[in-house]
């Protein structure tokens, strides 16, 4: 087998045929629509779905929201009672506050003994 590439042309055959599988795996790796561009153009192709999919749902929201606004007048006294403080007359506004009630005293006596709830002055009661 060998003896095939003893010739000058056979070698020049032989080294252009390597150059032309080389060009051509370069191609088809890094070159214009090759595999590595395709994978990225992939990539963007799933991150403009997801996108696509925040904003459909979005403006799905939109639409049952500007649905409600036109066909209800519930829909338009919530959304002024919430966002513009609207209050009817002979209603009263009241509003609840989410601070917990539970809260550290800001003084303590230091004549109570806070373990036991009693005054420090108090003699201890006797042990059998």
């Amino acid at each position: 087998m060998l003896e095939v590439f003893k010739t000058t042309s056979s070698k020049v055959i032989a080294v252009l045929a390597i150059l032309i599988v080389v060009v051509l795996q370069y191609r088809f790796w890094f070159g214009e629509g090759g595999h590595f561009p395709h994978q990225a153009l992939l990539q963007q192709i799933e991150q403009q779905a997801e996108v696509n999919a925040e904003l459909k749902e979005r403006n799905r929201i939109l639409a049952a929201e500007v649905y409600d606004l036109k066909n209800g007048a519930e829909a338009i006294e919530e959304h002024a009672r919430l966002d513009l403080g609207l209050v009817k007359p002979h209603e009263t506004f009241v509003q609840m506050s989410t601070i917990s009630t539970h809260y550290k005293p800001i003084y303590t006596d230091p004549s109570v003994d806070l373990r036991t709830n009693e005054d420090d002055n108090e003699p201890a009661p006797e042990q059998p």
